[in-house]
């Protein structure tokens, strides 16, 4: 009994170190990073502008952002709580939705590179994997199973920063800034990178050209045809459904290569590994249905899927030794959790 008020009173005093660290800093670094992007974007619409009829109402949108931001930094500001911390983080989740698609009304504006990609994936791999991935397995069972690893990606996300919010709340500030930093350099790179992927690319260019290995440049055609055509399969399951209506509501032309699906859901898995082995064991099934799922459903190349695994280690590494020396840097020690997160 003894041992558990002790336990009680021990998080207790950690939890209200940590609220009175972050108190007096008006911006979690998790916010810093989004302002970051949003200076950085806004730099290049500000580029864009004359050839962006929609510059000015990005622009004004970044604007609200940050009011948004703000008011979600004051309330903490105010009264700093986990509560409040955890309305500052979905905020900022909520914000990725919008993120995303804007990567294309930057993108469509230059020539699209994919021509370039497919041909680079038909001398990795002799052929198109997402091409006769799908035809190889067209079985119900498999279908639904990789279609259900790529719907719970989202959940993923959600599930890895409220692991450790709920058991290292500490370090669920350092989960946030990697995934988030993650996120944002992948948006970056989208924004100044046109590959929509084979699912976009190949009925523009028509099956029988992708049959005969031709490739052929389409300049700003997804300028102008940004429609996502549904993937033809034999049996469409309830997983095949949500994830079709999901990409019919958000999906665009863009962000195909690295993949960020792939990407992040490594950073994901490092994290579940470095606080629980088990829950790393449990759940990797799902890791890897959802990566095999990116070309499955076409929405990536196999090079993609390589260069997303290879982000992910580099942004897992390079982000937690970034939030390691700037958390030195602001309470000016080093502290065990830093020790550990900077493997």
């Amino acid at each position: 009994m003894k041992r558990q008020q002790k336990q009680r009173r021990k998080a207790g005093t950690i939890s209200a170190t940590v609220g009175q660290a972050y108190a007096n800093r008006l911006l979690i670094l998790t916010e810093v990073l989004a302002l970051l992007y949003v200076i950085i974007t806004g730099i290049i619409l500000l580029i864009m502008r004359p050839t962006m009829p929609d510059a000015d109402t990005l622009l004004l949108n970044r604007a609200e952002i940050l009011v948004g931001t703000s008011i979600f930094a004051l309330l903490y500001y105010r009264s700093p709580s986990r509560f409040t911390w955890a309305l500052r983080i979905i905020f900022q989740l909520m914000l990725l939705s919008y993120w995303y698609p804007e990567t294309f009304l930057f993108n469509q504006h230059f020539d699209n590179l994919d021509h370039i990609f497919a041909r680079a994936e038909q001398i990795v791999c002799f052929s198109q994997p997402a091409i006769w991935f799908s035809r190889l397995f067209p079985h119900w069972i498999i279908s639904e199973v990789l279609h259900f690893g790529y719907f719970i990606y989202y959940a993923l996300i959600v599930g890895v920063i409220l692991f450790y919010y709920i058991s290292n709340y500490r370090q669920a500030e350092r989960v946030a800034f990697v995934l988030f930093g993650s996120f944002y350099v992948y948006y970056l790179i989208y924004t100044l990178l046109p590959v929509a992927g084979p699912q976009f690319y190949f009925p523009a260019i028509g099956w029988d050209s992708v049959a005969a290995g031709r490739f052929p440049p389409i300049g700003q055609y997804f300028a102008t045809h940004p429609e996502l055509q549904e993937m033809e399969v034999a049996h469409q399951g309830l997983f095949y459904r949500l994830v079709n209506m999901s990409q019919q509501m958000g999906e665009r032309p863009t962000a195909a290569f690295p993949s960020s699906h792939v990407g992040i859901t490594t950073v994901i898995f490092a994290f579940f590994h470095r606080s629980s082995r088990k829950l790393f064991w449990y759940l990797l099934p799902i890791g890897i249905c959802l990566t095999l799922a990116t070309v499955y459903i076409q929405a990536h190349y196999f090079i993609d899927v390589l260069a997303g695994l290879a982000t992910g280690l580099l942004f897992y590494y390079g982000g937690n030794k970034l939030y390691s020396w700037i958390d030195i840097k602001i309470t000016g020690r080093r502290s065990r959790n830093n020790q550990a997160g900077s493997v």
